[in-house]
């Protein structure tokens, strides 16, 4: 999945292969930064308030400073249009400068970066395959779900599941609980109702996950709950959440077949859509801010 030709470098258009970041940035030494992937349909930026949201809220904790949220949108929207793209997957990273020895005069001036590219979203097939990572979550760790640049352990057990034969994996708490996957939410549905671990167990508060706990209601609840691998491995059906994914199905799990009853799941997925066509509905598209 290769990025698109234009980048957006604070506030201005550059080509992919141009150099944006020095060694004297903390942020790119440490991993010292907040990230957010988007999801881009028909030239909107879906769910835009609640990313900024929760990029506001681990940035507060990281001591990171935030820059405008309307001149950042107007400048997503500049890059969709500069890399004549309308459906397709964005992702915004905001980089701390300085702190410590490791700063140059830039970084001083500049508290932070903020950079975004687009690329062509992923096809993840009809379901998954997850495998399972003990003690990959601490719970109790006031970061533990903030979506932090320091992302090395997630993508060297996403890269060990592949290898493996898996397309995910379940990232067990201190506890041996379930807490998420690497890049996604996790649930399982016991007849009429479906289960998400809190986020006291150690998961990332993703925002298909946040949408999908406020559509709740005509004989279906979706509600948090603390899981194990065997309350999944039990349980009606089981899917995963993401902003790339949407609700995808979960045929296995370790070996183990589930049985694949996704009734209640297409009718949390067809919820789902209706409730992203009426946010893109009144939001601004590509075309609407000069490139």
């Amino acid at each position: 999945m290769a990025i698109h030709s234009h980048i957006l470098h604070n506030g201005r258009l550059g080509t992919s292969g141009t150099s944006v970041f020095r060694p004297g940035q903390i942020g790119i030494l440490a991993g010292w930064g907040i990230f957010t992937t988007l999801r881009v349909c028909n030239g909107a930026l879906f769910a835009w308030e609640r990313h900024w949201a929760r990029l506001t809220r681990d940035a507060r904790l990281i001591n990171l400073q935030m820059p405008d949220p309307d001149e950042v949108q107007t400048d997503l929207l500049r890059l969709l249009d500069a890399n004549e793209q309308t459906d397709c997957t964005l992702r915004l990273v905001i980089v701390r400068n300085s702190s410590g020895m490791w700063q140059d005069e830039l970084s001083v001036a500049t508290p932070v970066d903020v950079a975004a590219m687009t690329a062509t979203s992923k096809e993840w097939g009809e379901s998954v395959k997850l495998g399972i990572q003990p003690h990959a979550r601490h719970a109790a760790c006031e970061f533990s779900g903030a979506k932090v640049l320091s992302w090395a352990q997630n993508l060297s057990w996403a890269e060990r599941a592949a290898q493996a034969g898996y397309d995910e994996v379940i990232l067990l708490n201190e506890h041996g609980r379930v807490a998420e996957c690497t890049s996604a939410n996790i649930f399982a549905v016991v007849g009429s109702r479906v289960f998400t671990p809190p986020q006291s167990e150690g998961c990332l508060g993703g925002i298909t996950r946040q949408i999908l706990l406020e559509l709740s209601g005509d004989g279906l609840t979706v509600e948090e709950k603390s899981l194990t691998v065997e309350d999944l491995c039990d349980a009606d059906a089981v899917f995963i959440t993401s902003t790339t994914r949407n609700l995808l199905p979960v045929r296995e799990i370790a070996g183990r077949s589930l049985s694949g009853n996704t009734s209640v799941v297409s009718t949390l997925a067809a919820r789902f859509d209706a409730f992203v066509g009426r946010d893109l509905a009144a939001r601004p598209r590509v075309g609407a801010v000069a490139a």
